[in-house]
Parts: structure tokens; C-alpha cells; sequence
């Protein structure tokens, strides 16, 4: 191809691409592109050396602390390392207690190891732990307390449920409705939800509702037509934004007091991946 027949050739695709971004509105109009949202923060494991417990008899546990990162919980393990004068091969360890997370001196999450509490967002724990440390096999029994210091930078994620109640607060030897309503204010998802509300074991307080989707839950072995009257679980299927539900739920008590706690269980699909969807704590109804 001769050269100037070549650079006409250039020419042309240069103006073609120069229209191509006007009609689309780039940067030739002085429209800079959209900025591209940062990706999120995959999930990962975060640990820290906690401490080492030690023996009268030259046991010895180094233990770390651990946490998610880039999930919608704040899960907290112990993992250590056992050593025993005299053991080998190298030991396993089991380690279990409790956990407390504190963020600028104020405590925000605590449980058991290996636990989790939903994850308050970034920022720098002090994390502290109460652990038993035991080897397998037998031989390192450590008890103690460790701390490690853990930075967490992904973000809180947007809810995409919540529970809004209203009736209350209980009383004894009364009746009182609650209102109990449901939101997903999240594309994410689907409409499949289920709600379930429960007061305290023994207190003699009875859960009852006229909605279909709801049943006092079934216990025991089959023929067993038992239902627990201090508790109600609903399954519902057409949770939507801009569509809530409502669920009514009538609470008798006799002389004695009880709290009702509630909790939605969502899904949210990937796929066909087993473990998704999560859990939120809906509010506590107290007894005056």
C-alpha cells in the first residue's frame, strides 16, 4: 500500500474514534470516564502473636489471635503452638475461652473461640482472650490470658435487611400485640426470609399469630404433635424492596415476666454455593 493512501487509512480511523467518543460523551466533550469503584477487599485471615503460656514443667503454648477480614462478621480463633520437653513428633493444640474486642478503649464485640459477632468496621482492635491451651497428644494443659493489636480495613458493609417492631413493652397477667415488620432494602438477594421470635423457657409466656406463614414449632420424635408455645417461626417468600412484610404475633404472661427476642435469617444466592445468606438480630421486646 503506497504510504499516502496508508495515512489517509489513519485518518480515518482517528476521526472514527473521535466521533465514537463524542456520541458517548468522553473526555472529547470534557466529560471525564466514570471512576471505577474501588474493588472490595477479598476475605482473608489476619492473625498476631498473642503471648506464650508456659509450665512449671517446661510446657509451653505460643498462642496468636486471628481474625476474618472482608466479611460481614468479626470471627475471632486462637490458633497455638504446643511444645512439651521431650515430645516428638511436634503437638497439636486445642485451644478454646472467650474474646473480647475493644476499638478506642470501648468494647464492641466479644464471644467464644472460635466465635464470631457481626463485624463493627474498620479500625484497630485490642484484642483479648481468655484461653485453655491442650495438647494432642496429651501432656501441655495451659491456662491464661493473651492480647494482640489488629488493624481491620474493610469497610461495613451495608445492611440489606432490617426489623422494626411496635406494641410493648410486656406486662404480667396481660396480653399485648406486637408488630413486628420487615425489610430487604437490598437488590441483593431474594424474597425468601425466616423470622423467629422467642421469649424465656419456664416464664409461662405463650407466642400466638392468625398468619399462615407462621407455626408454633414443632418437637419431639415423630408422632409427636408437641409445639412450643413460647416461641413462633415464620417462613416467608415474597420479601422485596419497597415491599415489606408484616407479621402480627399476640404475647400472653401470667405473673411472671419475659423478654421476647426476635431474629431474620436471609438468603443471599451465589450460585449454587451452599454457605450464603446471613442472620440479623431484630429487636428485643422487654417486660415492664
Amino acid at each position: 500500500m503506497p504510504t499516502r493512501t496508508r495515512l489517509r487509512s489513519v485518518v480515518r480511523i482517528l476521526t472514527a474514534a473521535a466521533v465514537l467518543t463524542l456520541a458517548l460523551g468522553g473526555p472529547a466533550q470534557g466529560r471525564p470516564l466514570p471512576a471505577r469503584a474501588p474493588a472490595a477487599e477479598p476475605p482473608a485471615t489476619l492473625c498476631a502473636p498473642a503471648g506464650t503460656l508456659r509450665g512449671a514443667g517446661g510446657q509451653r503454648a505460643a498462642v496468636s489471635l486471628c481474625t476474618g477480614s472482608g466479611n460481614r462478621s468479626l470471627a475471632v480463633s486462637a490458633p497455638a503452638s504446643c511444645h512439651r520437653p521431650g515430645a516428638t513428633p511436634r503437638l497439636g493444640c486445642l485451644t478454646s475461652g472467650s474474646w473480647t474486642a475493644r476499638r478506642n478503649g470501648e468494647t464492641v464485640a466479644s464471644g467464644t473461640l472460635s466465635g464470631s459477632e457481626p463485624y463493627p468496621g474498620p479500625g484497630t482492635y485490642d484484642v483479648e482472650a481468655e484461653v485453655r491451651v491442650r495438647s494432642a497428644p496429651d501432656g501441655v494443659d495451659l491456662r491464661g490470658t493473651v492480647h494482640a493489636t489488629l488493624t481491620l480495613t474493610a469497610p461495613k458493609a451495608a445492611p440489606t435487611h432490617r426489623v422494626e417492631v411496635t406494641g410493648g413493652p410486656l406486662r404480667p397477667g396481660s396480653t399485648t400485640t406486637l408488630t413486628y415488620t420487615l425489610y430487604r432494602d437490598s437488590d441483593q438477594g431474594d424474597g425468601s426470609a425466616r423470622f423467629g421470635l422467642i421469649g424465656e423457657e419456664g416464664s409461662g409466656v405463650r407466642l400466638a399469630t392468625d398468619d399462615a406463614r407462621c407455626v408454633n414449632p414443632l418437637v419431639g420424635r415423630h408422632p409427636s404433635d408437641t409445639r412450643l408455645p413460647y416461641a413462633v417461626d415464620c417462613a416467608l417468600t415474597d420479601l422485596q424492596p419497597g415491599h415489606p412484610a408484616t407479621v402480627t404475633v399476640r404475647v400472653a404472661l401470667d405473673a411472671r415476666c419475659s423478654t421476647v427476642v426476635s431474629k431474620l435469617g436471609y438468603w443471599m444466592p451465589r450460585g449454587q454455593a451452599l454457605y450464603t445468606g446471613g442472620m440479623l438480630a431484630g429487636p428485643t421486646v422487654g417486660c415492664a
